[in-house]
């Protein structure tokens, strides 16, 4: 006999008034049968089209009826739903957390044609899977919609198991080159530092694609033990931005040991069983790292008459990745032979004078002055103005503040102006000056977003930064 939606809820109801709830709902060794009457009842509320109806049998399935063969009964009744109630339901079983659900997930989410509950199927796995299902996610992975392909990460990202690093690396071999990228960026969100000994086999490709992806997370993922292998990648890959890459993924694995003492001492560990030449083409990696012993080494490669030699110190000191060396490399701008590599050296140090260290930024500020003073170019002198916006201080809009009149350099100024402006901890106890040197901005600038900015921050208004910009 059917009951209507009303004479549902109220016997439901009135089975809790009775007192009845204990003895149905908690389903135990000692519990009735799954096929009870509340049971039964909750199954009817599913196929109600009204969603508040449905809601409050969902409700029951999260909190009161209990038992993996509840469960069970429950999820085999999906495929006999409507989509909206299967969504629904798949969100219950997930937050009842009982894997016995899996096996019905799975089916549905390889036969149902729609996107929606595909999508609710793959999160649902997210908790309840299993390692083997990585098999069935990355299709949707790869192929899906927008929304499928989400889905499937989110999944992939929290199934443990190495099954599922192994899976992705297998897709990894046979995918596209956009394929392969988000893949690549799948087993770094999972740290699959297993994948280490293939990622350096495709950093060593001659793909352009993959071997960029590769080298990008070995930078993340590998550790120190890989450094040798990582160092004969180096040496293998050609001058240029690919090395410069894989110098930059060597630095990051260091940058992560805890001790710093031991992160120069870990490379040139590596580095123990190359030959000379071999080392000096190491010299800038070796700079990237910095440490006391690295620049010791870096330091005889500057002062050797060999051409080669010198000039890999030069590089590798203009490499450094803090402002310690700042000193050097003025006397090094001022007094190396080499007129190109006094312009490396001078950029080097305009890259490192604002970096932290145990300088003010007053001193900061002074270092940029002293880079200013030796430029002999605009393509310098521009950098320095660009790379002043990185000292937050009121002393620094003072700076910039004397280029406003300088047609080569205004524009450059007021970016960094508007930049410093940004920072309304800097700007608000500063606010007359400025005022000023907004209003200025605005008159001189020829950047609409330069003036906009500009407008924004002198009436107290945020300004955020469109995506993708720099």
């Amino acid at each position: 006999m059917l009951r209507t939606t009303a004479g549902l809820c109220v016997s439901l109801f009135f089975l809790f008034a009775c007192g009845l709830g204990c003895s149905v709902l908690c389903l135990g060794e000692e519990a009735s049968p799954p096929d009870t009457q509340l049971l039964q009842m909750v199954l009817e509320l599913l196929r109600e089209e009204d969603k508040d109806i449905r809601g409050l049998a969902l409700e029951q399935i999260r909190n009161e009826l209990k038992g993996e063969a509840v469960t069970r009964r429950l999820a085999e009744e999906l495929p006999k739903l409507k989509s909206e109630a299967q969504v629904g339901l798949l969100g219950a079983l997930v937050d009842r957390g009982d894997k016995a659900a899996r096996p019905a997930i799975v089916s549905l989410l390889k036969e149902t044609p729609d996107s929606a509950v595909r999508q609710a199927a793959m999160r649902a796995l997210a908790f309840l899977g299993e390692p083997a299902d990585a098999q069935l996610l990355l299709p949707f992975f790869l192929e899906g919609t927008d929304a499928e392909r989400q889905a499937a990460q989110f999944a992939l990202t929290r199934i443990p198991g190495a099954e599922v690093g192994a899976a992705i690396i297998q897709a990894a071999e046979r995918a596209s080159a956009e394929q392969f990228r988000r893949l690549i960026a799948l087993l770094l969100e999972r740290r699959e530092s297993a994948a280490t000994a293939r990622l350096l086999e495709w950093a060593g490709s001659g793909d352009p694609a993959r071997r960029a992806a590769a080298v990008a997370a070995l930078g993340d993922l590998a550790g120190p033990e890989q450094l040798p292998q990582m160092v004969r990648l180096v040496l293998a890959t050609p001058p240029g931005r690919d090395r410069e890459a894989v110098e930059k993924a060597v630095m990051l694995v260091c940058a992560r040991i805890p001790d710093p003492e031991q992160r120069d001492a870990s490379l040139l560990a590596a580095m123990k069983s190359l030959n000379e030449t071999e080392r000096v083409t190491l010299l800038p990696t070796l700079g990237r790292v910095g440490g006391k012993s690295a620049l010791a080494m870096i330091e005889a490669a500057i002062q050797s008459q060999d051409a080669a030699r010198h000039e890999a110190g030069i590089r590798a000191i203009a490499n450094w990745p803090d402002g310690s060396v700042a000193e050097r490399l003025i006397e090094l701008a001022q007094h190396d032979p080499h007129p190109a590599h006094r312009i490396t050296c001078l950029r080097a140090l305009i890259r490192v004078a604002p970096l932290a260290t145990d300088r003010s930024d007053e001193e900061k500020l002074s270092l940029l002055k002293t880079a200013m003073s030796l430029c002999t170019r605009d393509e310098e002198r521009l950098l320095v103005l660009q790379r002043a916006q990185a000292i937050r201080h009121v002393a620094t809009l003072r700076y910039l503040m004397t280029f406003l009149d300088q047609p080569a350099y205004a524009e450059a100024a007021c970016l960094s102006i508007v930049e410093l402006a940004h920072h309304r901890d800097l700007r608000e106890p500063n606010k007359a000056e400025f005022d000023k040197a907004l209003d200025a901005v605005i008159r001189t600038s020829k950047d609409a977003v330069v003036v906009e900015r500009a407008n924004r921050y002198k009436k107290g208004q945020t300004w955020v930064r469109p995506k993708g910009s720099q």
